[in-house]
């Protein structure tokens, strides 16, 4: 990997008390952790895996916009 990206993570908790981490910019880069600091070391992990596959596919990449809520 050349150089550092800066990406955007959302977290989240699920039902069992998990923080869910995700990364917008790429596809499927998802991961957990019981702690704050465990997700965010797993999603640095994830992230990398994630950008070295990207760089191998020469994928299209994302550019994260925004957080949006609506009502339906």
């Amino acid at each position: 990997m050349n150089g550092k990206r800066r990406l955007t993570v959302i977290l989240e908790r699920d039902e069992d008390g998990y923080y869910v981490a995700s990364v917008p910019e790429l596809r499927g880069c998802h991961t957990l952790g019981k702690t704050l600091d465990e997700v965010m070391e797993n999603v640095r992990d994830a992230a990398c895996l994630c950008l070295n596959v990207e760089e191998e596919k020469d994928g299209v990449r994302l550019e994260f916009i925004g957080v949006h809520v609506i009502e339906v």
